[in-house]
C-alpha cells in the first residue's frame, strides 16, 4: 500500500515539471520585438571635405639687386615688418667701384660739355663776319650737341650707380611676415639669391580644388543666373586645421578657375579667411568644409543599415515581416547617421536596431518610434 502511495507521489512531481518545460517552450516560439521608425522628409545638411593649401594675400620673395656679401642682417625669423622697412645690408665693391667711374665719366663729359661751348661762342661771330666757313662753325656746333649728350648719358649712368649704392640695403616691398632666412652674415649673394619671403598674412587664401561633377552639382543647388552670382550665394566655409581643430572665422570662395585640368578632371577654387589674429601661416595645410542643404530626405540612423555587394540595405516592415530595400544614403557629419536620398517613401517603417539578427522575411514584434 505505501508502495502504491509512493509511487503516484512520484508520478505527480513528474507531470508537474513537464507542464512547467512546455511553458518554458511556448514563450520561446513567440516572435522577437525590434525598435523602428516611421520615416518622414527632412532637411539634412551635408557636407563636402577637400584637402587645401593656405597662402598669404601676397607672397614676396626678398631678393638682392646687387651683388656682394650680407654685411648686415635686421630682422629674424617670423617678424614683422614695415613696407620700407631695412632688411638685409649688402657689401657690393661692385657698386662703390660703378660709383666712383659714374662720377669720373660725368666729370669728364661736363668738361668736354664746357670745351665744346667755347669753340661755338668763339667761331659764332667769325662766322657771322664770315671770316671762317659757316660748315666750320656747324661742325663746332655739332661737336657741342655730341658733347651734351654724352653728358645726358652721364647723368644717367651716374643715377644709376648711386640707386645701386642705395640697393645695397634691401628693404621690404609690403608689410607682412618674415619667412625662412637661408643666408647669413658674410654670405656672398647675387640678384637670383633668394634672401627670404614677406608674408602679408592679415588675409589669407585658400587653394582647394574638386572635380567638374561636384563643380556642377554645387553651382546648380546655389541661387543665381551666372557663375558670379552663385559665387556670390555660396555657403561659408570651415577651415579645419592640422590639429583637427575648426578655425574660429568662416571663409568665402571668391574665384573658381575658368579651366578644367584635361589630366585629372578638377577644377581649381580660390577660398579667402580672415586672419587679423595672424594664426594661419602661408604654406600650411588643412581642409575645408563646405556645407550643403538637402530637402526631402528622411535621416536614419546608420545601425539600421548593412551592405551587400557595395549596396546599402535596410529592413523595412510590412505588417507583422520584415524585407530587405536597397536605398541610397549620403553620410552625414555627425557620423552616427544616413540622409536617404532613394529607396524609401513617407511613412515607410524601418527596423532601427538588432538588424544582425534579421533575415528577409523574418515575422517580429515591434516597437514604433517617429
Amino acid at each position: 500500500m505505501k508502495k502504491g502511495i509512493i509511487g503516484i507521489w512520484i508520478l505527480g512531481i513528474l507531470l508537474t515539471s513537464c507542464g512547467h518545460s512546455s511553458g518554458s517552450g511556448n514563450k520561446a516560439g513567440t516572435s522577437d520585438s525590434y525598435p523602428t521608425l516611421t520615416v518622414s522628409k527632412q532637411t539634412a545638411t551635408l557636407e563636402r571635405t577637400y584637402p587645401v593649401t593656405l597662402k598669404g594675400e601676397q607672397d614676396i620673395e626678398i631678393k638682392p639687386r646687387v651683388d656682394g656679401f650680407i654685411e648686415s642682417i635686421f630682422i629674424d625669423e617670423g617678424s614683422t615688418v614695415k613696407a620700407g622697412q631695412a632688411l638685409f645690408k649688402i657689401n657690393s665693391p661692385a657698386s662703390v667701384e660703378a660709383l666712383a667711374i659714374a662720377e669720373a665719366v660725368l666729370a669728364s663729359a661736363k668738361a668736354k660739355v664746357n670745351t665744346a661751348r667755347i669753340d661755338v661762342d668763339r667761331y659764332r661771330p667769325l662766322a657771322e663776319k664770315e671770316i671762317v666757313s659757316p660748315l666750320q662753325l656747324k661742325a663746332y656746333e655739332n661737336a657741342y650737341e655730341t658733347a651734351v649728350a654724352a653728358q645726358k648719358q652721364a647723368e644717367a649712368t651716374l643715377a644709376n650707380a648711386k640707386a645701386g649704392i642705395a640697393w645695397a640695403t634691401v628693404t621690404s616691398p609690403i608689410d607682412g611676415v618674415v619667412g625662412t632666412i637661408p643666408f647669413r652674415q658674410g654670405s656672398l649673394v647675387n640678384s637670383g639669391s633668394v634672401l627670404t619671403t614677406v608674408s602679408s598674412i592679415n588675409n589669407v587664401y585658400a587653394y582647394f580644388s574638386m572635380n567638374e561633377k561636384e563643380l556642377m552639382e554645387l553651382l546648380n543647388n546655389t541661387d543665381g543666373n551666372s557663375e558670379n552670382e552663385k559665387i556670390k550665394n555660396l555657403p561659408e566655409l570651415k577651415l579645419v586645421l592640422a590639429d583637427n581643430s575648426i578655425y574660429r572665422h568662416e571663409g568665402k570662395i571668391e574665384t573658381i578657375s575658368g579651366i578644367v585640368d584635361t589630366q585629372t578632371g578638377s577644377v581649381n577654387i580660390r577660398a579667402f579667411f580672415p586672419n587679423k589674429e595672424l594664426l594661419l601661416k602661408s604654406g600650411s595645410m588643412g581642409k575645408i568644409i563646405i556645407p550643403r542643404k538637402v530637402d526631402n530626405v528622411y535621416i536614419i540612423p546608420q545601425k539600421a543599415t548593412f551592405s551587400q555587394q557595395d549596396k546599402t540595405v535596410v529592413y523595412k516592415v510590412r505588417n507583422d515581416s520584415v524585407f530587405q530595400i536597397l536605398i541610397s544614403v549620403i553620410s552625414l557629419p555627425d557620423g552616427q547617421n544616413y540622409a536617404v536620398t532613394g529607396g524609401l517613401q513617407e511613412g515607410d517603417q524601418i527596423v532601427t536596431d538588432g538588424i544582425a539578427t534579421l533575415s528577409q522575411g523574418k515575422k517580429i514584434t515591434y516597437e514604433s518610434a517617429h
